[in-house]
């Protein structure tokens, strides 16, 4: 957005009054009044303010990246047109922090200064609190416009009763309402984990191919300049449940693809194209510094390497991994290895043994090395975007799943997900039946149905088994070093929820016999679509299809404990001594904001310290 708008402070409150908890942005304000040029000047070398403009908190609060003794605390100063002719050039921002939500007790207060060469967003790193606090924050401008207040909560330290993470990830905003940040204010958790795909980069009516009802993407084309990913968070932060979110609890970062391009690489993306869009590393570098401004996450010289741990007293060490900008190779593509019969599993099995093919890269290990091994918490857990556990797929669903996704014609994508039941159906009862102990009643055809399996997403950990080798191997040197670690995957990208044990083999060189290092529990989506599109059961509202689909995939995929495909939410993940607890929450729609919690889909699980076993909590 170029110039600035005709918005009077009077109009701009009129139209704020009665949000709830957050103060939204009208979306002739939620662009960017920055440019594409940045030299990264800290607040303290800014030149003097010169001239103010008048300016509100159009885009919330937020905080991150909790320690014992800090926290980040995030704004962003809203201009506005106050009809003097002014422009702002720089404008001065005080913070509060207090122990109390009067703002009376106040600990830390100050001032800095932002303009546009960072959007006009606003990090502190607040020091000097006290751990396992709560404290209250808020911001105000010289000439008197106040933020709304917001909560956060330090970190900690020595002997600690439970921890509560809620864990969320992909959140188109075209494709519906965001329901679920609102129950995750509205939860328990001590801070949020959020494993990426915060913001999608699509244009209108791309993904989803139809935009939900007032949800259209600003700017309507596919981002590509660091104006655009400006402009596609400030929009996002308009949102008022993402507001009430951030606003409620303090939030843990990590990017995943859609932050940059989907299935993005050390050096590329699926969605990107350097002869049509212009270099990938320009692209590159402008999705990380709108990241960077954006989040409240701290930044070090280095604005790639997010990679970084949090201590929760003795109770956890959360490992926070980038697995894929900083390191990725790219991905395999089953195209290469499709032939007539089937897929080419010699030259697939080629390919997915390439050693040099890495998903954390060297740097990335070594620090994951050293964090696992210094670790003397209880529960060590892994904060990262794609599935760790093994997904393994009769290769004939595999297909059927890309015939799916790559049609866009109706009759032809009905056909097939009416093939696609039909074969669930034949597999789920071959494999009953070798579970069974009847597998002499069978056909070798049949058996090699069920036996010829494949990843399901090589865009996953599936698709660098050499890379998933190696990182189990760090994990059990420091188990034997330390005596045992208590393993817990936190993982998103997928849309669906799951639950699957970590088991330490690698199927390339068939071994099968092993025992679990620790579980992985993957969130749902907050509002991207799941596998209910591809396969075609979302429009049945009995939910009678949903459930055999699940049902039909837990029993083919070996070490697969749940299976949720189609539903909308977040977890909370509880650590105590004595064992880790997951709630899978939902939400009954996203085509609203009236709506309800779907709480005949929730789900709980729980794994005791000291025993890799995955059961159903009692809850009396």
């Amino acid at each position: 957005m170029s110039g600035k708008p005709e918005f009077s402070r009077r109009r701009f409150l009129k139209a704020s009054a009665g949000t709830a908890g957050a103060i939204t942005v009208p979306a002739v304000l939620s662009g960017c009044f920055g440019d594409d040029d940045n030299d990264d000047r800290s607040t303290d070398t800014l030149e003097p303010i010169t001239r103010y403009a008048s300016f509100v908190f159009g885009h919330g609060v937020a905080s991150g990246d909790p320690l014992a003794d800090a926290v980040i605390l995030w704004t962003r100063v809203t201009p506005y047109d106050d009809g003097s002719g002014t422009s702002l050039d720089q404008a001065e921002v005080f913070y509060e922090v207090a122990t109390d939500a009067a703002m009376t007790n106040v600990v830390s207060a100050g001032s800095v200064v932002t303009d546009a060469e960072r959007d006009y967003t606003v990090k502190i790193d607040v020091t000097g609190l006290a751990a396992n606090t709560t404290y209250y924050y808020r911001f105000n401008g010289s000439d008197g416009e106040a933020s709304v207040v917001g909560t956060t909560k330090t970190l900690p330290e020595g002997s600690v009763d439970s921890v509560a993470l809620a864990v969320c990830s992909c959140a188109n905003f075209a494709a519906g309402r965001f329901n679920v940040y609102q129950e995750i204010a509205n939860s328990a958790a001590d801070a949020v984990i959020h494993l990426g795909d915060y913001i999608y980069e699509y244009g209108s009516n791309e993904y989803p191919t139809e935009d939900a009802e007032g949800r259209q993407p600003e700017p309507t084309a596919e981002i590509l300049t660091l104006s655009q990913y400006r402009h596609r968070y400030a929009q996002y932060r308009t949102d008022a449940q993402l507001q009430a979110a951030h606003a409620a609890k303090p939030f843990i970062c990590v990017w995943d693809d859609h932050e940059l391009a989907n299935d993005t690489w050390l050096n590329g993306a699926e969605n990107h194209d350097d002869t049509t869009e212009g270099s990938f590393s320009e692209r590159r570098a402008a999705a990380l510094q709108a990241y960077h401004e954006w989040l409240p996450i701290r930044t070090g010289a280095d604005n790639s390497i997010i990679y970084r741990n949090f201590d929760f007293g003795e109770l956890v060490r959360l490992h926070m991994l980038d697995t894929r900008i900083v390191a990725r190779s790219e991905q395999l593509s089953y195209n290469d290895y499709v032939t007539a019969e089937g897929i080419d599993s010699a030259a697939f099995t080629a390919a997915m043994s390439d050693t040099s093919r890495t998903l954390l890269g060297s740097a990335q290990s070594a620090w994951l090395n050293n964090s696992l091994a210094s670790s003397g918490a209880r529960w060590d857990v892994l904060g990262q975007q794609v599935l760790m556990g093994r997904m393994y797929i009769p290769q004939e669903l595999l297909l059927l799943l890309g015939q799916l996704q790559a049609t866009s014609d109706s009759a032809t994508a009905a056909a097939l997900q009416q093939q696609l039941l039909t074969s669930l159906s034949e597999l789920a009862t071959i494999k009953g039946t070798i579970a069974a102990g009847y597998e002499a009643t069978l056909t070798a055809e049949q058996i090699a149905r069920v036996t010829t399996v494949a990843p399901y997403n090589l865009d996953a950990w599936d698709g660098y088994e050499v890379a998933r080798t190696a990182m189990f191997s760090l994990i059990k040197a420091a188990a034997a070093s330390r005596g045992d670690v208590n393993l817990v995957s936190l993982a998103g990208d997928t849309h669906n929820a799951w639950s699957s044990y970590l088991y330490p083999v690698n199927l390339l060189i068939g071994e099968t016999d092993a025992s679990p290092l620790g579980v992985e529990f993957a969130t749902p989506s907050v509002t991207s679509p799941g596998l209910e599109v591809y396969a075609g059961f979302g429009a049945d509202t009995t939910g009678t299809l949903q459930a055999s689909f699940e049902q039909v995939i837990s029993l083919l995929v070996d070490h697969l404990e749940y299976l949720n495909a189609g539903n909308r939410g977040y977890m909370l993940v509880t650590f105590t001594q004595e064992s880790a607890t997951c709630e899978w929450n939902f939400v009954d729609t996203i085509s609203s904001t009236d709506y309800g919690v779907l709480s005949a889909q929730a789900k709980t699980l729980q794994v005791m310290a000291g025993s890799v076993t995955l059961s159903e909590p009692n809850l009396r």
